[in-house]
């Protein structure tokens, strides 16, 4: 079985007081909550607050991005040595806003995955395809090659400590979020393209997760899918209340 696990990416939102903030009324509220992991991605200027608040909770904090060097003339990065230090347990790694913002590459997500894994960080590796590519049927086309790009040189490892994120580009941040019986078969996509990569107990046993405008009114229909095995939020993880409702969905 594998845990689900709900996300919250706050992107480029809240400074060290609005994240503790949040924290304090977040975190009562999903204090006894165990069916799902919780994890939370904020800014890297209130990275360390976050870790601190959230040390004596069952909830996870990881950065937005890392560099793969432990260290070096790189203006402006953070490395997976110092993110170690300070507690960091999770990294997301190839956020579709990275690689069209920040023109981050397929290599430098396999880069950065392999520099995760080696500093024992937890890494979260986002894929999907834009409209263009969808409405060209080149989904599966698109997710294999991103897979099998951020996958090589890895070994495979049991429990696999690796997540894949499901983001269809075209859905994040629009407010149409794509169906889960599309969701559904993108995971099977990916599931299967890691089975041909890391085998198939790696693969049944990766966590792999949806992101695109998933709200409190939508997240039961999207677990209620066999294939998806929890959510990375974005705006809606940025009010405590709804994030909360989002953890404690009701199952259908």
């Amino acid at each position: 079985m594998r845990k689900p696990l709900i996300a919250a990416n706050w992107k480029m939102y809240k400074t060290p007081d609005e994240s503790l903030a949040f924290l304090r009324e977040f975190l009562p509220l999903v204090k006894d909550h165990t069916r799902d992991d919780i994890a939370i991605f904020p800014t890297m200027s209130s990275l360390a607050y976050v870790i601190g608040a959230c040390k004596d909770h069952h909830v996870d904090v990881g950065a937005q991005t890392m560099h793969w060097l432990n260290e070096g003339p790189y203006t402006g990065q953070t490395s997976p040595t110092m993110l170690a230090s300070i507690g960091c347990d999770h990294i997301l790694l190839g956020h579709s806003e990275r690689r069209i913002y920040a023109n981050e590459t397929d290599d430098m997500v396999n880069w950065k995955l392999k520099a995760a894994l080696a500093h024992g960080l937890v890494p979260i590796v986002c894929v999907g395809e834009s409209l263009e590519k969808r409405q060209s049927g080149l989904t599966e086309a698109v997710l294999r090659w991103q897979i099998s790009c951020a996958l090589n040189g890895i070994k495979a490892s049991i429990p696999c400590s690796i997540t894949i994120a499901y983001e269809p580009v075209w859905a994040i941040g629009t407010g149409s979020s794509a169906t889960p019986a599309q969701v559904g078969e993108a995971h099977q996509i990916i599931r299967r393209e890691v089975a041909a990569r890391l085998g198939q107990e790696c693969a049944d046993d990766t966590r792999v997760i949806y992101g695109g405008s998933v709200k409190p009114d939508n997240i039961a229909t999207f677990m209620a899918e066999e294939e998806i095995d929890g959510a990375l939020v974005g705006g809606a993880s940025l009010d405590p209340h709804s994030f909360a409702d989002i953890v404690r969905y009701k199952e259908l």
